[in-house]
């Protein structure tokens, strides 16, 4: 074989690892375990996260294309690594490398399980959800009857009934139903949003009025039927003048002395109400 011939013969590569390019920090992690906080510590530090910032970035992009922006991910991943660094002990033996990618992982999945859903839900409520979906997918592949029942789920997932049943309801809780969403069956555009009320104003004039009627009692009589008069019979403040006997401007007067005090004991007595409310909550135990 001639010389050509071996500079023509492709060489062998060994295929690259996806962490081959991991900086050698080793002595840096040594540094800082014999330093205390200080600025030098948290200097040391700072330059061994941002050694494997290439790391953790790299593990951020395989959550790309999930509903989250890549410089989020990266923040999170930055984040996750900074508590790797922080929490890393070389005397335990291992690499950092093995510490730190479970950890900045860990990171990113718990930023999507906590900012992803359309509703809070919580934490454990999330899990079982995950439980629920693991067993019934895994029920689902290995018979080919009909979709499992809670207690199967239950059986194969160790979860209670009541647990599974919790798990079921959050499956349906990661994504919100757009009010504008067509119900299912009509053919007619008739949504979501179309079975929702309107708010009634007569309700509002209900209740103020039902308020109002024990403030209407303590006024004297002249005032209590001038008001009559006028917001009930819709009279104009001449022609209740012109009945009563005195001037437009002394009715005026009238009506605008007995709507400030109706109102202004209202306040006093909602004021008074919260006042007990709250005296309530301070008296009760927070365990109750």
């Amino acid at each position: 074989m001639t010389s050509t011939q071996h500079a023509r013969e492709p060489r062998y590569r060994p295929a690259r690892r996806p962490h081959d390019d991991a900086p050698d920090t080793d002595a840096a992690f040594r540094r800082m375990r014999e330093l205390a906080d200080g600025p030098e510590r948290d200097e040391i530090r700072q330059r061994v996260v941002t050694a494997w910032m290439p790391m953790a970035h790299r593990l951020a992009r395989r959550f790309r294309n999930r509903g989250e922006a890549l410089e989020d991910l990266q923040q999170v991943a930055d984040l996750g690594l900074f508590k790797a660094v922080t929490r890393y002990d070389p005397d335990r033996g291992h690499a950092f490398e093995s510490f730190a990618v479970p950890t900045v992982v860990g990171e990113i999945k718990r930023h999507f399980r906590d900012h992803m859903w359309d509703l809070h839900v919580p934490r454990r409520v999330q899990e079982l959800r995950n439980k629920v979906r693991t067993s019934r997918r895994e029920l689902a592949l290995a018979t080919e009857g009909p979709a499992p029942t809670v207690a199967e789920i239950a059986g194969h997932s160790g979860l209670s009934e009541e647990e599974v049943l919790v798990g079921m309801e959050a499956l349906e809780s990661y994504r919100t139903l757009s009010l504008d969403a067509e119900l299912p069956g009509s053919d007619d555009g008739y949504a979501l949003v179309d079975t929702l009320g309107d708010s009634e104003p007569g309700f509002d004039l209900v209740l103020y009025r039902e308020a109002v009627k024990p403030e209407l009692e303590r006024l004297p009589e002249r005032e209590r039927r001038i008001l009559y008069l006028r917001f009930f019979q819709d009279m104009t403040q001449s022609r209740i003048a012109e009945q009563l006997g005195i001037s437009q401007m002394h009715v005026s007067r009238l009506i605008s002395r007995s709507c400030h005090r109706i109102h202004d004991h209202l306040e006093e007595e909602e004021a008074k109400a919260d006042a007990d409310v709250d005296a309530d909550r301070l008296r009760t135990p927070a365990h109750a």
